[in-house]
């Protein structure tokens, strides 16, 4: 049986160009960075976690919530095949259970804040925002996209950015949790507009902070499935 069970929805990425030396107190033993057309990412992702259920059994005021996390992409080479995947330097969520679990059995980075999430809907637009509180003041990242999604290009920024199925965490110096999220592929909203509000050197660090003054390098929105994640090994 699956760990976790879920949909993701409504995915809203801003994806910025990075150094990669910044990332590399963050990369986890037996990763590498993952480059497209050698350039490194760093991606602000809002979404809708619907329908959750740990081991099969939904918990109560735990089914659907919203998610803002920053992340970054890796490899690991096995057996002579590359698995892609993502990194967390935080998840914000709304849930203490989510938070609580993620951290202790996965070593993840969540962090409990007040969130929201609106979706306004037109005959020709969608409008979608996440939103959270940090020390007191609303930050928020919003897509204006329009209302029919499709498939996206291979080979396209979007499928380096959406395609990575592994989620891996630092478990010490030498050690690494690797774990498997399936899903199948998404299509994807073409974006019309965008609003970043997010301190990023308050809510993710210093190391950070240059982002603040930084427009991203691409904006998508991805529809997104229903997901499973697996059960974790040590690597």
């Amino acid at each position: 049986m699956s760990f976790l069970t879920a949909a993701w929805r409504k995915l809203c990425f801003a994806n910025y160009e990075i150094d990669p030396s910044i990332l590399q107190p963050y990369l986890p033993a037996n990763t590498e960075l993952d480059f497209y057309e050698g350039k490194c990412y760093v991606s602000l992702v809002g979404f809708l976690f619907d329908r959750v259920k740990l081991k099969g059994i939904a918990v109560p005021f735990h089914r659907r919530f919203e998610e803002i996390n920053l992340r970054f992409y890796v490899t690991r080479n096995v057996n002579g095949k590359k698995r892609r995947g993502t990194v967390f330097i935080s998840e914000v969520v709304a849930k203490p259970a989510i938070v609580l679990v993620a951290n202790i059995l996965y070593n993840e980075k969540y962090s409990l804040k007040k969130m929201h999430y609106n979706h306004h809907l037109t005959t020709t637009e969608n409008t979608i925002s996440y939103a959270l509180k940090n020390e007191g003041k609303w930050q928020e990242i919003a897509l204006t996209t329009v209302n029919t999604s499709k498939p996206f290009e291979p080979g396209s920024k979007t499928e380096f950015i959406t395609e990575h199925y592994w989620g891996y965490s630092k478990k010490g110096m030498h050690e690494t949790n690797e774990y498997e999220v399936r899903h199948p592929k998404w299509e994807s909203y073409e974006v019309l507009d965008h609003n970043i509000e997010i301190d990023f050197g308050k809510l993710y660090g210093k190391n950070f902070a240059m982002l603040n003054h930084q427009q991203p390098n691409s904006t998508q929105c991805m529809e997104g499935s229903a997901i499973r994640i697996e059960g974790k090994k040590v690597i």
